[in-house]
């Protein structure tokens, strides 16, 4: 299966999350990358598929989750980069700079994530998704100090307005200790 979208699906009930990616994977064509209670008592479910596929299922758990969804969104031809991201598996060095976008929703870094590295010449580091984060996001990446303010620049026009970006921050020349702690 070409894996070209992410479907991402959040509720504020876990019993109502995992009953509506449950039939939102037996709808379509469809394959599960996640699905975990968060902080703080709320349900994520991130989706993989062809596009078509994944708007459906996507479609579906709009449908269903009713009261109990908060967000439910497709990116369309995912970044190559954001999957390993978001399980800690890209292998990086840390260069020039860091940028760091903090998000206000678990998915709204994926999100980020896609946008700031298609913007762009940077390397993800990390994508997080509310682990002990209190139900946020953030994603971490490197590159050159031009290309890490040119992502971060994207990631705020393209999320003005929205309230989703809390916080970011570009760091020029990182402290060693501090790269051996983001690594």
């Amino acid at each position: 299966m070409m894996k070209t979208a992410l479907g991402l699906l959040e509720f504020k009930s876990v019993a109502k999350g995992i009953e509506v990616i449950d039939e939102a994977l037996k709808s379509s064509n469809v394959e599960l990358m996640l699905a975990n209670p968060i902080c703080p008592g709320k349900y994520i479910g991130i989706i993989t598929g062809e596009v078509a596929a994944v708007k459906n299922a996507v479609k579906i758990a709009q449908r269903l989750g009713g009261i109990f969804l908060i967000e439910a969104m497709t990116i369309s031809n995912v970044h190559e980069t954001v999957i390993p991201a978001l399980f800690g598996s890209n292998i990086v060095d840390i260069t020039d700079s860091i940028g760091i976008i903090e998000t206000m929703s678990a998915l709204g870094g994926i999100q980020v994530a896609d946008v700031a590295v298609k913007a762009s010449n940077i390397k993800l580091v990390e994508v997080r998704v509310a682990r002990g984060l209190g139900g946020k996001g953030f994603v971490i990446f490197t590159g050159e100090i031009s290309s890490v303010k040119m992502a971060v620049s994207a990631c705020k026009t393209a999320y003005q307005g929205t309230g989703e970006i809390l916080c970011a921050s570009v760091v020029a020349t990182p402290n060693q200790k501090l790269i051996q702690s983001i690594l």
